[in-house]
């Protein structure tokens, strides 16, 4: 959840949305995206919107002991803005931030909300991501109980020297272990997140930790490219030349590196920083943003989108939580999208997904530039079932994704 937001037009004060943001709406895939905005340090990298204890002092609305509250207050809100649609819940997301930092209790109580006021489809993912130093085998035990089937661990690193980089304060040694616990304690899906492109990261240093995180089976990797953001604790080290700026050419070589480790290890590739062992394995909550579905995200900054109306809400936990005290939407402001915003999008996140984008949806120039691109290696043109040509990004592709993007977007 980045900590900037674009300007957009007012909220109002009761969250409505025009009548146009109901237009097919159940017949997508719905999910919800829970944001828990605590964490018990500060990584140096990190840009999302995310806070301390000593962030937040002791201010109306910054416990950490109420926000399960204010939460299920804004899942009650979205059914009556929605309508009191009968609008089954596809997946749920607990994202951060730490959501573990919270008692699984707390967690179970707002999926409980959701439970209630919308319903979970029998197939519901759900989602919650956490720090390996942040649970016990006793709170995953609590959180499968309490309905969560799927656990996203921040392994980052398998190198102490990378993770101290990177402020991240778990042992490498726990990794293992939560997976285990995770294991036994029922969960359906394990997925492990990555990073590379830290400053002094060696080639070996990224094996080792591609190695270790496949070494433990996860049904799901994700490997992200480091991104020094502007404003953060990492940006001003490089600034002051404590440190060098990731190394374009070096990220080439570890992407490379992290796919040809993940294929040999019976991972397929499905988005460009997404790999699963098989397509049960796939992230769907996040293949819900990437195919343009609809969501409704709860929590200081988070985003939803519907009907191609996209709201955000306001950034600081007090704020948001006095404005659900006084039963005010959190909405900051929104935007609604024209057909025209809404292509553009499809191409910017269909493209990279292995299914491919539509050739239909480019406009005349996008078309003309797809020959260039299949003679440069970039992308195949795939046939489908329905006659409908796809785009699909090769692995030089996925390396040069934002040139792609340029090429089909002229």
């Amino acid at each position: 959840m980045p900590s900037a937001s674009p300007a957009g037009d007012p909220a109002p004060a009761d969250g409505s949305l025009p009548a146009s943001a109901s237009s097919g709406l159940g017949e997508r895939p719905f999910g919800i995206y829970v944001h828990v905005p605590f964490c018990s340090v500060r990584c140096g990298y990190c840009d999302f919107n995310t806070y301390t204890a000593t962030d937040l002092g002791n201010g109306a609305g910054a416990s950490q002991a109420t926000y399960a509250e204010a939460a299920i207050a804004e899942v009650r809100m979205a059914r009556k803005v929605l309508n009191d649609h009968d609008l089954p819940v596809d997946t749920v997301f607990f994202g951060g931030g730490t959501p573990t930092l919270l008692p699984p209790a707390d967690l179970g109580a707002v999926l409980a909300a959701i439970r209630a006021e919308f319903g979970l489809a029998a197939d519901a993912e759900v989602t919650t991501e956490s720090n390996p130093d942040s649970v016990t085998a006793a709170d995953l035990d609590d959180l499968r109980a309490a309905g969560i089937d799927r656990v996203s661990f921040g392994m980052q690193s398998a190198v102490p020297a990378v993770l101290s980089v990177l402020d991240r304060t778990h042992d490498p040694a726990r990794v293992p272990q939560v997976v285990a616990w995770a294991r036994a304690a029922g969960f359906d899906q394990v997925s492990l997140d990555l990073i590379y492109g830290t400053p002094g990261e060696s080639v070996t240093q990224w094996r080792d930790s591609v190695d270790a995180a496949v070494a433990l089976r996860p049904d799901h990797l994700s490997a992200y490219a480091l991104t020094v953001e502007d404003g953060t604790a990492l940006a001003r080290r490089i600034s002051r030349g404590e440190f060098a700026a990731p190394d374009d050419d070096d990220l080439a070589d570890k992407y490379e590196l992290a796919d040809e480790a993940l294929a040999a290890g019976g991972y397929d590739w499905y988005e460009v920083s997404n790999w699963a062992r098989d397509d049960d394995a796939w992230c769907r909550h996040n293949i819900g943003y990437w195919a343009g579905g609809d969501w409704w995200g709860v929590g200081p900054g988070a985003h939803s989108h519907v009907g191609g109306v996209r709201w955000w809400n306001v950034k600081h936990p007090a704020a948001y939580a006095e404005r659900i005290a006084a039963g005010e939407s959190p909405a900051a402001a929104r935007e609604v999208l024209d057909d025209e915003t809404r292509r553009v999008e499809r191409v910017l996140l269909e493209t990279r997904l292995v299914t491919g984008l539509p050739v239909d949806v480019l406009d005349e120039d996008g078309r003309a530039g797809l020959a260039g691109l299949v003679e440069d290696g970039l992308v195949l043109l795939r046939d489908t079932c329905t006659g409908v040509g796809q785009v699909c990004l090769t692995r030089r592709g996925r390396l040069l994704a934002d040139a792609v993007v340029r090429a089909l977007l002229p």
